[in-house]
């Protein structure tokens, strides 16, 4: 192959151009804790600090790398290519530490294969090559997958290697397949595997086989997919006349297996794909597994904290119980006790832990450790469930929606005969995947006809399945290597489009893919023989996204899909071109000629939809969307796409082509980083403003890069650009700002001191709300002039702000001001018609609205897919309100127009992600309308109607109350049940024969009745307590309540505390006042004579019926930390209640700011524009969703395969 210089220049450093820096890479965890550091790494000066941090922390080698190095003698290699040792068995190892180390382990290993296997017309076409591809690495213009850099280069450039891992290749001189004896020589470059599987338990190629080759393809960074329909379904005949456990019990198995593998060694789950047949029987248990997983994370989360506070209130119960041992565990003589053992059972509490719960009580425990769970990705509630480890997609042939649009019947077959085992409607079916991808993002589905019409090898079987991220589609065991080309960096000043230089990269990277393979080894006998006799390879490109809004073109646009359409028609027309010239000296890949025929279709197909045609398309069931010409401005750029279908036809019909496939569009997610693109893949941005990471760490706040440029491109001026990237990014000041400023502040009591704390925190702030509290402004100030209580400054849901009078409205417009609207949407001179050019995936910021619809993204795909070898990995965004049906409609009109596959996410529809908003606002609370007199009193008689009346015994206990109420006095009488319940009370107030006391002796009996008939003692409280009429006032001669709003507010006081233990409704904690309490020097008392429950009751037969101390109250307080501490049951040391209780609040506000701190990590990242999800490896939450996966913005963790 002849390589011509386009970069760079004859005997120059292609690093010439290019300043390179030292400088410090340090990723944190959001506690500040390191994750990874290295210092003095040397990157290209213009390189962003994320893409700095990617490759030093993933694709530096970080160990065996030699100090000095020799060179090995090759005869056959030209001395500058000849591969490198260490100097010496003693030279000393260490790491990689500058990125051009890197660029020339990688561009040196290919341009090594490639003249080995006689890729180049003369040496210096290799140097050319050499050169060109080190530019373009250290300029961002392109990045091959992660595997790539993960491990090419490593034997070439330093020697590493170590013993065979179980790979194959095939050897380009011999042709023969051939057992890997060492780890790196053939470097494993691929990204994507698809694998096939027999119905075969333990042999090669069977279903345990599947899990081992899966473990060797995750332990060096690979995803791989397969397509599992071959089991047979559950209850199916085996040959030795059992029956099968069924497709679902062997896909539990993989998940568990995939789950306990890192990929490449790092925390991220491994990347796996499992495809299903739409026909076969399992499918419907197959379709819903995501979703009963997804219900039973919810049950385990709801579950563990209901029982650990039911559990824990029982024991509570138990302990801070007056009455004897014995009589404390026993509900029947426990009223508190049985209450709250009620209350568990209603909730389903099982009762053998309300049994042990009881039982820790009668062994001195306070508490009960009861482990809960939570919705986080990598919570232990995740992990106990299956399905968790892979994405779930259906294959749906044309057949089926035929059957689905006709309202037909859809047989789900055998696997052994292909008999009907059950025949169901397809709009049933249909109905379910529509609910499962709503309520769980999962299945996914693929359109096994579309692919199998573009499908360039049908003689070598049916495409089947796809890699995890579903971009690359083809045979059942063959592997697929990614580059992706940063577009833009193909942007001129004017907007046009670099063609030339375009076409130039395409090429060079077609044949580093094309290399790869010849290189490469693969992790089983079949994936390496099939690779080499198709080699289909995986070239895309990036920031497609990015490119539009930086020219001033909207990404829901006629025009911007035309540009769309252009660019991927050139792309994997020249890649095919070069494919072809490959081929006039390489030979076309082996299984070519029997293919030909439906090669050369489908090439013919491609160029008719780079010409713009509609019709005469070849043996398709589904025509494509052609190629735009009336809204592709740049004409020389529609030019070369056209020609370069003719090129590739002409030339693939004399020499055939080198490979299968040439081109995908992969989600690009680390590599995305590193490239440093705003957006991945085919995807639109996702946020507006961005935060940048700085070198000594923190961040600052910048507008998308690509903001100016599009306005300027829109012809805004630069006073016009200016305040509309302040509206976005903020002014980080409250000087002169609307709402709240200096000028309102100090009128609010604000010293300089105060401001200048303020001004200092505001150049990082997220929110101003953040900035107001006591580490900001001191505790001193807060409290003496702001008039904040103790409580309040330590009560990490205060709003300082609305405290000391700023409304919402305030609030809002200085936030925008000073800290950002992170939108342009209101911004000042911004035009209405413009705002689309700006949309984003997510509505952007604080008050952002606007976002992509749903067939903006699937109208973009359908531009691409027909000049696409492979596919596209996309993930179809839905707002939380998207319903089913707009679910099937998304999937069905992604079949109307082509596309091969398709994925939907509707906001919410994972646990783990938390919603863009709450149903209801917490600051909403105060609106819930409160039940009125007569609501409570149906309430009452509803309760009272389901159950017959239970009347007391004759002779019942209880206690007799005296108080003076506003100078009146009030004689409370209790009765009760056997087992303490309360059943009636007695109002004795006044002199005889007055009509108030008449009117509370009926109030008394009526009360009576209704607690007789069942009615909830709460509900009376809750109706009665702070009800206002006269008597009212100080409440003289009891102990806990000192006041009352009236008589009846001052009664259920004295029941709810009395039975009810709701001492929040007390004035005086009943817990200082009994009669062992340690005094305080202040309201120490003498302690009185033992106190009897009642002699007459017990018929002076009272020795078990005295009131004893509880220790256990005084030890414990109220205590709902769930960590199980053995109590002492002695009281003579004074420093044990202070202790606990000191221990348990620091617990307490510990956990309270844990949930807080993380609630607003959440809800920041959610705002920024992320997913609101914690990443896998560093815990940042900077997730933003990449083609199907999840990529990671601050360390580049993908839950992909590239």
């Amino acid at each position: 192959m002849k390589i011509e210089r386009c970069f760079t220049k004859d005997n120059e450093s292609p690093y010439k151009n290019i300043k390179f820096i030292k400088t410090s890479s340090q990723i944190k965890n959001p506690d500040g804790s390191i994750v990874f550091q290295l210092d003095d790494l040397e990157v290209p000066e213009n390189w962003s600090q994320v893409a700095a941090d990617i490759i030093a922390q993933k694709y530096f080698r970080r160990a065996g790398v030699p100090a000095k190095l020799k060179k090995v003698e090759e005869n056959d290699v030209p001395s500058w290519l000849w591969r490198s040792i260490p100097e010496s068995d003693d030279t000393k190892m260490g790491s990689e530490t500058s990125s051009k180390q890197v660029f020339d382990r990688l561009a040196g290993t290919w341009t090594y294969w490639g003249w080995k296997g006689k890729y180049f017309d003369t040496e210096n076409d290799a140097k050319n090559y050499f050169d060109e591809l080190r530019y373009i690495l250290a300029s961002q213009m392109c990045a091959p997958n992660s595997p790539q850099w993960f491990n090419t280069g490593l034997h070439w450039a330093y020697g590493i290697d170590g013993p065979g891992q179980g790979h194959f290749y095939i050897d380009y001189k011999s042709k023969k397949l051939t057992q890997s004896s060492s780890a790196y020589e053939h470097p494993q470059p691929h990204a994507c595997f698809i694998q096939s599987i027999e119905d075969d338990l333990v042999n090669e190629g069977g279903i345990m086989d599947l899990w081992t080759r899966e473990a060797r393809l995750f332990k060096y960074g690979s995803g791989t997919g397969s397509n599992f329909s071959k089991i047979r379904g559950d209850g199916e005949s085996l040959s030795g006349g059992g029956k099968s456990s069924g497709l679902m019990s062997f896909l539990k198995i993989g998940d568990r297996s995939a789950g306990a593998i890192k990929s490449g060694g790092t925390t991220r789950r491994a990347a796996k794909m499992v495809v299903v047949d739409i026909d076969h029987p399992d499918i419907e248990e197959f379709i819903d597994w995501k979703v009963k997983e997804e219900k039973k994370v919810a049950a385990l989360v709801t579950g563990s904290k209901i029982c650990a506070k039911h559990l824990n209130l029982i024991l509570k119960a138990c302990v801070n119980c007056e009455g004897s041992d014995k009589d404390c565990f026993d509900p029947k003589k426990n009223p508190a006790l049985k209450k709250e053992i009620i209350n568990a059972r209603k909730l389903h509490v099982p009762e053998n832990y309300i049994k042990r719960a009881i039982q820790f009580a009668e062994q001195g425990y306070t508490s009960m450790a009861f482990e809960t769970y939570d919705t986080d990705w990598d919570s232990e509630a995740y992990l106990t469930v299956a399905g968790q480890n892979s994405n779930n997609t259906v294959r749906l042939t044309d057949e089926f929606i035929k059957a689905l649009q006709n309202d037909d019947d859809w047989h789900l077959r055998s696997r052994r005969d292909n008999s009907p085992i059950k025949t169901m409607k397809a709009s049933d079916l249909w109905e379910q995947i529509g609910y499962a991808a709503w309520a769980s993002a999962d299945p996914g589905l693929q359109f096994h006809t579309t692919i199998n019409d573009w499908h360039t090898c049908p003689e070598g079987g049916e495409i089947r399945a796809s890699n995890p991220c579903s971009e690359y589609m083809f045979l059942d065991d063959t592997a697929c290597n990614l580059a992706s080309i940063n577009l833009i960096k193909f942007r001129n000043q004017d907007g046009s489009f670099k063609t030339s230089e375009f076409i130039h990269t395409v090429r060079l990277w077609t044949m580093v893919l094309e290399i790869s393979v010849l290189m490469a080894q693969f992790p089983s006998k079949n994936i390496a023989r099939l690779s080499y006799e198709y080699r289909t390879l995986g070239l895309g490109y990036a920031n497609i996204g990015g490119y539009l809004m930086t020219s001033g073109i909207a990404y829901d646009s006629d025009e911007g899909r035309a540009i769309c359409g252009a660019v991927t028609a050139l792309m994997t027309g020249i890649a095919y071109k070069t494919s072809a010239e490959m081929a006039s000296e390489q030979g076309p890949f082996p299984d070519y000629k029997r293919n030909s025929k439906h090669m050369l279709r489908v090439i013919s197909n491609h160029r008719n939809a780079a010409y713009g045609n509609k019709e005469n398309y070849l043996e398709l069931s589904t025509n494509p969307v052609p190629l735009d010409h009336v809204n592709i401005k740049d004409k020389t750029l529609l030019s070369e796409a056209i020609k370069s279908w003719d090129d590739a036809l002409e030339l693939g019909e004399k020499f055939g082509y080198r490979n299968a496939q040439t081109t995908v569009i992969a989600p690009t997610g680390t590599i995305g980083l590193v490239m440093d693109c705003d957006t991945t893949g085919i995807e639109p941005d996702f946020a507006l403003v961005k935060f940048k990471k700085l070198a000594g760490g923190g961040y600052f706040k910048i507008i998308n890069r690509a903001v100016p440029e599009a306005l300027k491109s829109l012809g805004y001026g630069d006073n016009a650009i200016n305040n509309i990237v302040d509206y976005a990014v903020g002014l980080n000041t409250l000087k002169n700002a609307p709402g709240i400023n200096h000028e309102k502040l100090i009128e609010k009591g604000f010293k300089k001191e105060q401001l200048d704390a303020v001004e200092q925190q505001l150049n990082n702030a997220f929110d101003i709300k953040f900035v107001f509290n006591k580490w900001t402004l001191g505790e001193t100030f807060c409290k003496d002039v702001l008039k904040i209580s103790d409580d309040q400054l330590n009560d990490f849901s205060f709003d300082l702000l609305t405290h000391i009078g700023f409304s919402d409205k305030e609030i809002l417009d200085a936030n925008i001001y000073c800290c950002g609207a992170m939108t342009i949407e209101g911004a000042p001179s911004i035009k209405d018609e413009h705002l689309n050019v700006f949309d984003c995936a997510n509505p952007c910021g604080r008050t952002g609205k606007r976002a992509l619809s749903v067939d903006s993204h699937i109208l973009m795909l359908s531009v691409a897919q027909p000049f696409i070898s492979g596919a596209i990995s996309k993930t179809i965004n839905m707002p939380n309100s998207a319903s089913v049906e707009d679910c099937k409609n998304a999937y069905l009109k992604s079949w109307q127009l082509g596309l091969k596959a398709n994925a939907l996410y509707r906001d919410g529809s994972k646990l783990s992600q938390p919603l863009n908003a709450q149903i209801l606002d917490e600051e909403s609370d105060d609106d819930v309308e409160q039940p009125s007199a007569e609501t409570t009193v149906e309430k009452i008689i509803e309760i009272a109607e389901r159950r017959e009346r239970e009347k007391l015994p004759h002779r019942r206990k209880g206690y007799t109350q005296k108080a003076v109420v506003g100078g009146h006095k009030v004689y409370l009488r209790t009765g009760e049940y056997d087992d303490g319940r309360i059943g009636e009370i007695f109002i004795d107030m006044h002199k005889e024969g007055a009509a108030f006391r008449s009117l509370m002796n009926n109030f008394a009996i009526a009360i009576s009745l209704g607690l007789q008939y069942g009615v909830p003692l709460d509900e009376y409280v809750d109706s009665f307590t702070f009800t206002r009429f006269e008597p009212a006032g100080l409440v003289q001669g009891n102990d806990t309540i000192k006041n009352a709003t009236s008589v009846l507010d001052y009664i259920f006081r004295e029941l709810a505390i009395s039975y009810l233990e709701r001492n929040d409704l007390a004035h005086v904690d009943p817990s200082t006042i009994s009669p062992d309490t340690i005094g305080n020097g202040e309201l120490d008392h003498p302690a009185p004579a033992t106190k009897y429950i009642s002699t007459g009751y017990g018929r002076s037969k009272n020795n078990n019926l005295f009131i004893l101390p509880s220790a256990d109250l005084q030890l414990t307080g109220t205590n709902d930390i769930l960590t199980a501490t053995a109590s002492s049951v002695s009281v003579n040391k004074e420093n044990v209640t202070e202790t606990n209780t000191v221990g348990e609040a620091v617990q307490i506000s510990e956990e309270v700011e844990q949930t807080l701190d993380k609630n607003d990590l959440i809800n920041e990242a959610r705002i920024k524009g992320y997913e609101g999800v914690s990443c896998d490896e560093c815990a940042n939450f900077t997730m933003v969703r990449n083609g199907t996966c999840l990529k990671c913005d601050t360390c580049g963790a993908t839950s992909g395969c590239s």
